[in-house]
């Protein structure tokens, strides 16, 4: 009686298989969730600016008047591992520059985030405080895919 001695060219190549098949379903998914971390850093960056707006409409009641004068703007960069800049308009919409992931799908695109009145337009001086806040609006200048930013971030 013979003894088998490891195992045959057949079924080593039947694991590699299910391997191969299992790395082909796995990565593309662990791709995009590695993009969407890196866009949460982005959008933590909005933070400092949407405190300074914030409280600009809340006490003054008003813009500064031009774009990029509401104190927290970093047109220079970079801000962050992959925030490139911060800029600001006239009614306080911020956008980030992303920049630095290495990912072509990332790089050199914007996000912004536009501070809205009661109505849900963007604000406008004399309407007082802001009432909510819009991520991720084409319309508003971002150009990055919408699945590679955070659910809450999505234009809504």
């Amino acid at each position: 009686m013979r003894r088998q001695a490891g195992f045959t060219i057949i079924e080593v190549l039947i694991v590699a298989m299910i391997i191969g098949v299992l790395a082909a379903l796995i990565l593309p998914a662990a791709r995009q969730y590695s993009a969407q971390a890196k866009m949460t850093e982005a959008v933590l960056a909005f933070n400092q600016c949407k405190n300074s707006v914030a409280e600009v409409y809340q006490s003054v009641g008003q813009g500064p008047g031009e774009a990029n004068a509401w104190g927290c703007e970093n047109e220079t960069g970079p801000v962050s591992q992959y925030v490139g800049t911060i800029t600001t308009s006239i009614e306080g919409i911020i956008k980030v520059g992303i920049n630095g992931t290495k990912d072509l799908r990332l790089d050199h695109h914007d996000i912004t985030l536009e501070p809205l009145d009661a109505s849900g337009n963007v604000m406008t001086d004399g309407v007082g405080p802001v009432r909510r806040w819009r991520c991720g609006n084409a319309l508003a200048g971002t150009d990055l895919d919408p699945k590679y930013l955070p659910s809450s971030c999505r234009g809504g």
